[in-house]
């Protein structure tokens, strides 16, 4: 266990085991042909820093959105998801704390209801990053609104309405705050993922999604941060389901309803 620990807590992106750096299954391992130049982390930008009332209860009584720290350190609410048809929360009782209610909510005749959770997730290793703090290697998730890129996995496609990209042990993530790919989904056989790139053909990541966070890939500011299969212990940033749950919500999440996920920590009194 302690060199599991090690392990854990040496990673600078968002892999979460031993076995996640672990050697690849042999049939995720087979070789396709890939593109010629890697794709861009996310097509989605995170939403900018809205604060507003907490969301409303829900048509037949359904919670709505409880209020969360967003990205100044405010409640984040509707106004802050405006365009969103879905909407999934990840709320921390503390900055320090490692795990976190995941829901999953639905617009329906202009208010929330509730789709899936309250459900315990994991997040950060050292918690969750105040307002525009998170770091690359911090071991915090970050606070804030964000959308979702592509989904990918390295088990085939569940059947999922996003674009899904399967994992092969040529493909890394970049989380070289100097390499010019940082931030990005690399194939080896053409680029450098940098130095110490994660790879993607991994059992803990197994199915994921990619959470619009650091699109810009501002170095320095923290690559890798997705929603995806829990193994059972705190994260290096990314937040994690069991692979049910998290199932549920990957296919649940439609590109058609401009779907945004918020993170970030109860506020007292809030919704």
């Amino acid at each position: 266990m302690a060199g599991l620990a090690a392990a854990v807590l040496g990673v600078t992106g968002c892999a979460v085991a031993g076995d996640a750096h672990g050697p690849a299954s042999p049939t995720r391992a087979a070789s396709v042909s890939g593109p010629a130049r890697a794709a861009s982390a996310s097509p989605a930008t995170p939403d900018p820093p809205t604060s507003s009332a907490p969301g409303t209860a829900g048509p037949q009584g359904t919670a709505g959105p409880q209020g969360t720290a967003g990205a100044q350190g405010t409640v984040a609410g509707q106004g802050a998801v405006a365009g969103a048809g879905q909407l999934v929360t990840v709320t921390a009782a503390s900055y320090a704390a490692t795990q976190a209610e995941l829901t999953a909510y639905q617009q329906v005749s202009g208010q929330w209801r509730r789709i899936f959770g309250p459900w315990a997730a994991w997040i950060g290793r050292d918690g969750m990053a105040l307002p525009g703090a998170k770091r690359e290697g911090d071991g915090r998730t970050p606070s804030g609104t964000f959308g979702f890129g592509f989904f990918f996995g390295a088990a085939p496609d569940p059947g999922v309405r996003f674009p899904y990209r399967m994992a092969h042990a040529f493909d890394f993530w970049d989380d070289d705050p100097s390499s010019p790919l940082y931030n990005e989904w690399v194939d080896d056989r053409y680029h450098s993922p940098g130095a110490g790139p994660e790879p993607m053909d991994v059992s803990g990541y197994d199915y994921g999604a990619v959470i619009g966070y650091n699109t810009a890939r501002t170095p320095g500011l923290g690559s890798g941060i997705f929603l995806h299969v829990n193994i059972g212990m705190p994260t290096a940033g990314c937040v994690t389901l069991p692979m049910g749950e998290l199932l549920k919500v990957l296919r649940w999440l439609n590109p058609a309803a401009a779907p945004r996920i918020e993170m970030g920590v109860t506020v007292p009194g809030g919704g």
